[in-house]
């Protein structure tokens, strides 16, 4: 099995990045690339599905990127302990229909020894925006690294 740093224990400074590379994941909405961040046998909440292993990782984040489209991300660092990660978030996505949402969350992450996320549990809200209401337009960019998102 291979390393994917930053390894736990976690620093200020490699909790950050963990979530900056998480984000930036999330951001390709790459479902076999994002799955690989998580051991064979991750066990994840995420609102009311219970997800286990990374096929039905994979075949959850298909699912989801299928229905919330031109989805966009931003994950801050709440806080942090040796081997637990916790962000809040918030991500921009538009239904079938064209209704923009935002949706604001936070995440509880456990990793093994090597950096992969063992568990995961998020909890999510759904508020509709107006476009003209976007304010995340894509990956975040390199210079906004570190910086946190406003709330509203």
């Amino acid at each position: 099995m291979s390393d994917r740093p930053p390894l736990p224990p976690f620093t200020a400074e490699t909790a950050a990045k963990k979530v900056q590379a998480a984000e930036d994941g999330w951001n390709s909405r790459d479902p076999q690339r994002v799955a690989q961040a998580y051991t064979e046998d991750s066990v994840w909440r995420n609102r009311d599905t219970f997800v286990r292993g990374r096929a039905e990782i994979e075949a959850f984040l298909a699912g989801k990127w299928e229905r919330e489209q031109e989805y966009a991300l931003r994950k801050d660092l709440w806080s942090f302990t040796d081997d637990r990660i916790a962000v809040r978030f918030q991500y921009e996505w538009h239904d079938a229909e064209g209704q923009w949402w935002r949706s604001y969350g936070n995440e509880l992450w456990e990793f093994d020894a090597h950096g992969l996320m063992a568990r995961r549990e998020a909890s999510i809200n759904d508020v509709a925006i107006a476009a003209a209401d976007r304010r995340i337009l894509g990956p975040r960019p390199e210079a906004e690294h570190g910086e946190t998102f406003p709330l509203r």
